[in-house]
């Protein structure tokens, strides 16, 4: 019996999922999570041969559940799904202990190549983020300042490029604008920019927005 958990906040697409993988795999049973919390809570219940999570879910990112259930589960591989560029996440999934990235414009059969491969043990990326992995790699110290920044570093620069206010993401975030503004200004310090307008603009020319 293959075990399959899709963590989506949206029920159509998990419907669809569901139909996708159906006719891939002959005897399959399927867990649904439509939050951060309910997520954590399936992984930390039972194993999964594969947990398929999207990287955007009411309550936490996708990498703050990632990392969450890397620690729950080392060895159960994690295929993450988004509607944001391979630019915007990708590399950062990748390192943080994703199996691979796909975003959903993705065509159903790369999905179940997706899923085959790393239920493997293996690991799946499209060509394009292979060569941006290679390339990171050979250059070391010289990666692009956004990528010494952390997982939550990254999504208030990501937010603050977005045209969002301090305080409408210290609401959505659940913290104080206090500290939106402490991340603030530890983006401005790692990368060395000096305003909003510097941030926006070097958000929007690394694509790290749409």
């Amino acid at each position: 019996m293959t075990k399959i958990l899709i963590a989506d906040d949206h029920a159509i697409f998990r419907n669809g999922l569901k139909e996708t993988l159906r006719g891939e795999f002959s005897n399959v049973t399927f867990g649904e999570a439509r939050t951060a919390e309910e997520a954590i809570d399936r992984v930390r219940q039972r194993d999964w041969d594969i947990v398929i999570l999207d990287i955007s879910m009411p309550g936490k990112t996708g990498l703050e559940i990632l990392h969450e259930m890397k620690v729950l589960r080392p060895r159960t591989p994690v295929l993450i799904l988004s509607m944001y560029p391979e630019e915007q996440f990708a590399r950062r999934a990748i390192r943080a202990g994703a199996a691979g990235y796909l975003t959903k414009e993705s065509v159903p059969e790369e999905l179940k190549e997706a899923v085959r491969k790393t239920m493997k043990g293996g690991r799946y990326v499209s060509v394009s983020l292979a060569e941006r992995l290679a390339t990171d790699l050979g250059r070391g110290a010289g990666a692009p300042p956004h990528e010494r920044l952390s997982d939550r570093e990254f999504q208030v620069l990501r937010m603050i490029a977005s045209g969002v206010t301090v305080k409408n993401i210290a609401d959505q975030l659940g913290v104080s604008v206090k500290t939106i503004s402490t991340y603030r200004a530890r983006v401005l310090l790692k990368t060395g920019l000096r305003s909003t307008a510097d941030l926006v603009r070097y958000a929007v020319q690394n694509g790290l927005v749409a």
